[in-house]
């Protein structure tokens, strides 16, 4: 069990530093699409947060997956919202149709 517990962590620790140097190489022109694509990959999280609260292991996994819940929810609106508000500050001005 332990051995399994270092590959997991061991992975888990390589995948922080890929996803940092990806990140960090990404142009800023590109993070409006990036951070909508990441908030649907996490909207996929999060009904596999759902799957493991709403499983009968235990307590203990119940509440992580009520945790895992809360904070992937609160995670996908936050970037809704930040995104939208990225996308209008690309938007152009409405024009006047009155046709003065």
């Amino acid at each position: 069990m332990l051995e399994q517990l270092l590959t997991d962590l061991t992975i888990f620790i390589l995948a922080i530093f890929v996803g940092y140097e990806i990140i960090s190489k990404v142009p800023v022109i590109l993070h409006t699409p990036l951070m909508s694509g990441t908030n649907a990959i996490h909207g996929i999280v999060l009904v596999g947060a759902m799957l493991v609260a709403g499983t009968p292991e235990g307590p203990f996994v119940t509440a992580l997956g009520f945790l895992a819940v809360v904070l992937g929810a609160i995670n996908v609106v936050g970037g809704f919202l930040v995104t939208d508000r990225m996308l209008q500050m690309f938007a152009g001005k409405p024009r006047d149709t009155r046709g003065s």
